[in-house]
């Protein structure tokens, strides 16, 4: 069984279209056809119900897609590694980080990994938890930099940090002065917060609802960035690490009484991947430059 027969399934069941799979693979649509039936006859069975409209996988079709895409995804890995340089003279990683953590600890992490190994290429994308973890199953991205609030058992989670959320306000504000506030004066302000995507704002509703708080939510954006912009150019405030504030001109963190909003910043990484020579030295700074930005 040729591997150019799996491929051709592969994209078939992907398209579920014949014509579109034959465009897509840049071949004939009769010669496309030929080689799915060589593969069912190889199998014993049939992988696509053809009868309608519209091409449907079989059962047999759905189950054999599960096992074909975790060999692709193997197969892929594997090549990755024939690459893998141990001596880190080549190599390349992707990683993808949550947005409040780009300011503070992507900064120096990337910096810091550049100057020690400047020729892996490193490639960073900055998106949701939930899409992170999606990624990292399905072996689109080698680790990520999330909260300890890992939603799915097939993900290992490396603790990095603590963080603490404050109220963040411009110099302007009329509680900039102040060092801490008491928690129910969040439901006197007016927010922007990110939206409710980010794993930052669902960390936010649920200490909210936990203290009986009932913030007023003005704005809402989907870019870290936006939301300090905002800060910085209104009256409005927002709960943001107060590192970020920190490391921001004009912002002031505040902090929150007597109960800090507190969470875990973890490197995150499929559990069976196969963890390449980048990787494993990525890992390892991550945890020392960390441990320097604790301290």
């Amino acid at each position: 069984m040729l591997a150019r027969h799996i491929r051709y399934f592969q994209a078939v069941a992907e398209h579920l279209s014949f014509t579109k799979a034959a465009a897509a693979l840049h071949v004939s649509q009769p010669a496309l056809s030929q080689l799915v039936k060589q593969l069912e006859d190889e199998l014993g069975t049939r992988l696509f119900d053809r009868s309608g409209r519209t091409t449907r996988l079989t059962d047999t079709g759905h189950a054999y897609l599960q096992y074909v895409r975790r060999a692709s995804q193997a197969l892929r890995e594997a090549k990755r590694a024939i690459h893998d340089v141990s001596d880190l003279s080549r190599g390349s990683l992707r990683l993808a980080v949550t947005p409040t953590f780009t300011t503070y600890l992507v900064g120096p992490l990337v910096e810091a990994f550049h100057l020690r190994y400047p020729e892996i290429i490193l490639n960073v994308r900055e998106i949701s938890q939930e899409s992170m973890e999606a990624l990292l199953l399905e072996g689109e991205l080698d680790m990520g930099i999330a909260f300890s609030d890992v939603h799915c058992p097939d993900i290992d989670a490396i603790p990095l940090l603590d963080e603490t959320l404050a109220l963040v306000v411009n110099s302007r504000h009329r509680l900039a002065k102040k060092s801490s506030v008491g928690l129910q004066a969040l439901s006197t302000e007016s927010l922007v917060l990110l939206s409710k995507e980010f794993a930052t704002r669902e960390k936010i509703d649920r200490f909210c609802r936990k203290h009986s708080i009932h913030p007023r939510v003005q704005m809402e954006a989907n870019a870290l960035g936006a939301v300090t912009e905002i800060v910085r150019r209104t009256s409005l405030s927002t709960l943001l690490p107060a590192r970020t504030a920190l490391a921001q001109d004009n912002l002031v963190a505040i902090a929150l009484d007597p109960e800090r909003l507190t969470r875990t910043a973890v490197l995150m990484r499929r559990k069976d991947a196969y963890q390449s020579f980048a990787a494993c030295a990525f890992t390892e700074l991550a945890v020392e430059v960390s441990a320097q930005l604790n301290g």
